[in-house]
């Protein structure tokens, strides 16, 4: 028996809540160098605060440069998919059609996005981000011009784009921070930083694209704008703050360190399974959150929720400091603790009704979640894999959510032979196994080191 719902009117967040996560960021991130333990790393002298914007250290300069690009990326990112499958539906296209578009840009990710990261560590990852910027571009030009034709364009580049976002800048950044000479340790601030500038970008999108919701389709047209000129300004950005030279390998020498850093040690393996479980189930939650929520008909204004959602992630990326400490042992308990939360709280919505509000708390708690575990692994992946590799090594990872995430939208969406439920179970066992994949990192970096690799 279907449970009917009756509302005056559509459900919203309390206006406290707002004031509660941005209190909440504002006290985590202002309060946390007075309290933080000197003398514990090195880390303690690095900077007094992360938004000491009168420091000139040549650290702080460079960090500050590439968090304004990150955040610029971000917004761009955030633009090309803020109306998500409303991009489709405005132009009568059904669900089937929809989700043939979206499997068309999962599989582009497949197949295209681990060969641009290896194509980004032999030729440099400058280039990629420029092609990021540029792919977003070719999606402002091609909605200007004629949205019909060229909705698979579309969606290949959004999800090729999104394919570089997750490893491009990361990479450069890591390795423009080697090169200029800067303690390994300072590493751990730009990574928390930098999750939380991009969930703080993706807010201002929101805020940007709203303007313009009365009327979906002048919203496409009017955000291409803003978008295309970001595109542009971030491109010149990135010719006169980062025009340094690129150190550049030939594939051979490439294969040859890839095969003998990552194929055979199974750290890494275990590090890249992580990766995968949260990347595949930030995507399941991009197709179902709005779909869960409003189910049986309930009424709600998802555009007051979202922000919520990215508030929680920020307040997440503000714990990565205070639960870091300097003590890696420390960092990797929180984590594994991270990914068996998230992973309960999508069990709890794969299964069991709730009323919006506990549906709302939820998602809040996973994102609170995903907002530690981003800059966890990124600080991970600094341990383990050398940095002129990572960029293959993080879009290899990502293939098997790409290649989940495909098999999702064409049997849940186009088939529909799987419901949502089992799809949000299937991405709670992923992040459960990838606890216990943290969990065995642990007792493997206590071993010999030739106890490390695969017979």
């Amino acid at each position: 028996m279907a449970v009917v719902i009756e509302n005056e009117a559509p459900w919203e967040p309390e206006r406290f809540l707002y004031v509660v996560l941005f209190l909440s960021c504002f006290a985590s991130l202002f309060l946390h160098p007075f309290f933080s333990k000197p003398g514990t790393s090195s880390r303690a002298t690095t900077t007094s605060s992360p938004f000491d914007l009168c420091s000139s250290g040549s650290f702080q300069r460079f960090q500050r440069s590439f968090l304004i690009l990150y955040s610029l990326a971000s917004v761009m990112e955030g633009l090309g998919s803020v109306f998500g499958e409303h991009v489709y539906y405005s132009d009568g296209i059904s669900r089937e059609s929809v989700a043939l578009c979206l499997s068309a840009g999962a599989a582009a990710a497949l197949f295209i996005g681990p060969i641009l990261g290896i194509v980004s560590d032999v030729k440099g990852p400058r280039k990629a981000c420029i092609l990021f910027f540029v792919l977003h571009i070719l999606v402002c030009v091609l909605k200007c011009i004629s949205r019909h034709p060229s909705i698979w364009v579309m969606s290949i580049c959004l999800a090729v784009s999104t394919s570089a976002f997750s490893f491009c800048f990361e990479t450069w950044m890591v390795i423009e921070h080697e090169k200029q000479g800067h303690r390994q340790d300072m590493l751990s601030d730009t990574f928390w930083l930098m999750f939380f500038f991009e969930s703080a970008s993706l807010v201002g999108s929101q805020v940007l694209a709203n303007i313009a919701v009365k009327d979906v389709h002048r919203s496409f047209l009017t955000l291409s704008i803003p978008a295309s000129l970001l595109a542009i300004l971030s491109i010149l950005y990135i010719k006169k703050e980062w025009s340094g030279f690129e150190q550049m390998s030939s594939i051979e020498n490439y294969t040859k360190s890839f095969s003998s850093h990552i194929l055979n040690d199974k750290r890494l393996w275990t590090l890249a399974l992580a990766q995968a479980s949260i990347y595949f189930s930030m995507s399941i939650f991009w197709i179902l959150w709005a779909p869960t929520i409003v189910a049986d008909g309930r009424e709600v204004h998802l555009s007051l929720i979202y922000p919520c959602f990215l508030g929680s992630r920020m307040l997440g990326s503000t714990a990565f400091p205070w639960l870091f400490g300097g003590s890696l042992h420390h960092n990797e308990d929180c984590l594994t603790t991270a990914f068996a939360v998230a992973g309960l709280t999508f069990l709890i919505l794969a299964y069991d009704y709730q009323e919006i509000g506990v549906l709302v708390t939820l998602f809040c708690i996973f994102h609170a979640c995903v907002g530690f575990i981003l800059p966890s692994l990124a600080r991970l992946r600094t341990m383990y894999i050398p940095n002129k590799l990572r960029g293959g090594m993080i879009s290899l990872s990502l293939a098997p959510a790409n290649a989940a995430f495909l098999s999702v939208l064409v049997l849940g969406g186009y088939l529909r032979v799987v419901s949502n439920a089992t799809i949000m179970a299937f991405a709670a066992l992923g992040l459960i196994c990838s606890a216990g994949c943290i969990h065995l990192l642990r007792r493997w970096r206590k071993q010999p080191h030739q106890n490390w690799h695969t017979s």
